[in-house]
């Protein structure tokens, strides 16, 4: 039988070798055929019979070594294109560019190779066109490939339909569970508080900040009735909001009047000029085509906001555009105040950027740039608006991302636009739980990790690489139990339950915000023990926004993050490295005691056998499995003590013992009782999360002879990052 084999595989050979040696011109035909064939699989809707080309796939790209996109006839992007295919495409127009075929195309499951390609250098690679050295087709399980959705027709169109159709109403049945799960899950809570009342106890007094957050609610009914008596009286209130002073108000305090009532609506602008500052919205288009909103908080005195036509999408490149000059600030009646340093802010799972800014003064965003940052606020892909600069809500090709598409696109594409605006070669990023997942992969070695080299520092807010005990809930199990297939027949290919989002715009303000912290609460397992109670339905208007089903799926499916509960290694990798690094410690302790004690017992064990070659332990050196190299960025960690939904003190083991000896670890704090929220939302997060934030991103500024102090940091000194091993 094995003969058999070898004889056809040798045949094959011959054959390809006789084709690829025969004049192009009897193989041109056969070619642009091929190529026909594959770029209408891959174009943007199926060609027309009247030759029109506008949408047709001619190229694919490579932003990201796994993640390619399709260049259209008419400059578009299409994005989730399975890296065979867009290889596949590349070759045949490569051939057919050059008019004939140096090598025959040979396509095997997931790889496509040339076989031109067997001529190997020294070190094994390609001597070929780039476009022929295929890579893997993802670099884990943790990343299956995406599936091809191709152009829409009628099949298709049905398919889609009956997908919709029967994830509207499964969904639905699943989204009633959840709500019935919290609702009643909320009848012990209510009953207890409730009897707390009747017997004439305070059920508040419990909560640390009760008292704090009374003191405040009452300062912002009283500006509100002033402001209601005075337009009774025909008073006018045009003078802009200077904003709310929580430390330190009080009643009497008239020059906070004209704030306006203490309205709960999703809208980021509302909340920035409640405290005296404004917000502008840029729209900024990722290298696969998705246009995503960009928020940039500004105080009026001292900025303009720019024309409508500059706040557009600029195009799909990134990092390629000359910066443009920085703009000088307004200081009284100058402009010579030194620029503000910029900064990023990139939200969490379900969220958008809007949830750093509903705390008042006390908001992450507006403390930043009260103190003196640039700040900027990056909401992903989809949001509140799904928006696409050729695909239409209803393709599924829209939906057809996850966290990886998120990382490699999302992210440079709004730090490329951040430095485009504000003229800096370099900005501070901050993220918090999903951000910082995204922010994870993107600097991955396998990813991008030149995004790195853009970066003054990577502060990591509940950081989200490992899965916390609350993976192990009936319904995150039930997720995992289901195929792929039951999967996307339950949640569809489309949005991810867009119910919700119909919902948001239904229902009042206060009852949609009531019910989404019971949900969520029901849900990840958090309470708002810490959080201002009276600004908790403001909290929930900026959740949920539209997410994919696909991106869903990596989370809880049975294929990825829920199974491996990491977001960069199996399970099986990361157990291994866990077992290794108790042996690197152990090694560590070794090295501190008496050497000459050391070496006599090594020399024992050698001449034993018990440690072969001279190793002293089993297993990989330090740094084998890392996941990021030369170019990251400092990192600074704030873990949550209390925090169920993810395990930031493991990840946080991972640097202290040696597993990524190319990150620089500048600041790390286990904040002991917070939950997954309180790091952004927590009353008392401004002394323990956002002065430290505030002086890292100073630390690690490179540029700090050209930018203003920020308020606080006048003492803080500057870091000086130590030489670096050679990768």
């Amino acid at each position: 039988m094995s003969r058999t084999k070898q004889s056809q595989h040798e045949a094959q050979v011959q054959t390809e070798t006789t084709s690829a040696s025969q004049p192009s011109s009897s193989l041109l035909p056969q070619t642009a055929l091929d190529f026909a064939r594959q770029a209408e699989k891959l174009s943007l809707h199926v060609p027309a019979n009247d030759g029109q080309t506008d949408g047709l796939a001619v190229e694919a790209l490579f932003p990201a070594r796994y993640d390619p996109v399709v260049v259209t006839s008419d400059g578009a992007r299409l994005p989730a294109v399975p890296l065979e295919e867009a290889h596949k495409l590349n070759i045949l127009r490569e051939q057919l560019a050059e008019g004939e075929d140096s090598a025959k195309v040979v396509v095997e499951g997931n790889l496509a190779k040339s076989a031109s390609a067997e001529q190997k250098d020294d070190h094994g690679s390609s001597k070929g066109n780039l476009r022929t050295s295929i890579p893997p087709t993802h670099t884990n399980p943790l990343f299956p490939p995406l599936p091809l959705y191709g152009p829409p027709t009628l099949l298709r169109h049905v398919q889609c339909g009956l997908f919709r159709l029967s994830s509207f109403f499964l969904s639905l049945a699943f989204l009633q569970v959840i709500v019935l799960g919290s609702l009643f899950t909320s009848i012990g809570p209510f009953c207890q508080r409730t009897w707390k009342q009747l017997i004439g106890q305070d059920p508040d007094a419990h909560r640390p900040f009760i008292q704090e957050e009374r003191r405040r609610e009452q300062l912002r009914r009283g500006q509100a009735q002033r402001l209601r008596q005075r337009r009774s009286s025909g008073g006018s209130s045009s003078r802009p909001a200077e904003g709310l002073q929580p430390s330190g108000s009080s009643d009497d305090d008239d020059e906070n009047d004209d704030i306006g009532e203490d309205k709960t609506v999703c809208d980021v602008g509302y909340y920035a000029r409640r405290v005296g500052l404004d917000v502008e919205e840029l729209q900024v288009e990722t290298e696969d085509g998705f246009v995503i909103d960009l928020w940039h908080v500004y105080d009026p005195k001292e900025y303009s906001p720019l024309p409508a036509e500059e706040r557009m999408p600029l195009g799909p490149e990134v990092f390629t555009r000359p910066a443009k000059r920085a703009r000088p600030t307004r200081g009284g009646d100058s402009w010579q105040q030194k620029p503000k340093f910029p900064v990023l802010l990139i939200h969490g799972l379900l969220q958008s950027a809007g949830a750093y800014c509903v705390n008042d003064d006390d908001s992450l965003a507006f403390y930043l740039c009260k103190s003196g940052y640039d700040v900027w606020l990056g909401n992903n892909r989809c949001g509140f608006n799904p928006k696409h600069t050729v695909l239409k809500y209803s393709d599924p090709r829209m939906w057809c991302w996850n966290i990886r598409q998120m990382g490699v696109f999302d992210l440079p594409a709004l730090t490329s636009r951040v430095l485009y605006e504000t003229g800096f070669d370099k900005i501070g990023l901050i993220c918090h739980s999903q951000g910082t997942t995204q922010t994870l992969v993107a600097l991955a070695k396998e990813q991008r990790p030149e995004l790195g080299e853009r970066l003054t520092v990577f502060c990591a807010l509940a950081p989200a690489a490992y899965a916390g005990p609350l993976i192990g809930k009936m319904y995150f199990k039930f997720m995992r139990v289901i195929t792929p297939a039951m999967f996307r027949l339950l949640f569809g290919i489309h949005a991810f339950i867009p119910i919700m989002m119909t919902s948001h715009r239904m229902l009042p303000p206060k009852m949609y915000g009531w019910l989404g912290y019971k949900v969520f609460s029901f849900l990840f397992d958090w309470t708002d023990t810490r959080w201002e109670r009276a600004l908790r339905n403001r909290m929930f208007q900026f959740a949920p926004v539209y997410v994919s089903a696909e991106s869903m799926r990596w989370w809880l499916g049975r294929e990825c993050f829920a199974k491996h509960k990491c977001i960069l290694a199996t399970k099986e990798e990361w157990r291994a490295e866990e077992r290794e690094m108790e042996n690197w410690s152990e090694s560590d302790e070794e090295d501190s005691d008496d050497k000459e004690e050391q070496v006599v017992e090594m020399t024992e064990k050698k001449e034993n056998g018990m440690v072969p070659g001279g190793q002293q332990k089993e297993g990989k050196q330090k740094g084998s499995r890392a996941w990021y190299n030369h170019q990251a960025p400092p990192f600074a960690l704030w873990v949550c003590g209390n925090d169920r939904l993810v395990d930031g003190e493991k990840l946080l083991r991972r640097f202290e013992k040696g597993g990524e000896p190319h990150v620089d670890v500048v600041h790390s704090t286990v904040l002991e009782g917070y939950e997954h929220l309180d790091v952004i939302w927590a009353m008392d997060a401004v002394e323990k999360v956002f002065k430290d934030v505030r002086d890292v991103l100073w630390k690690t500024c490179h540029v700090r002879d050209q930018c203003r102090v920020p308020f606080g940091c006048e003492d803080v000194d500057e870091w000086v990052r130590p030489g670096r091993t050679e990768t």
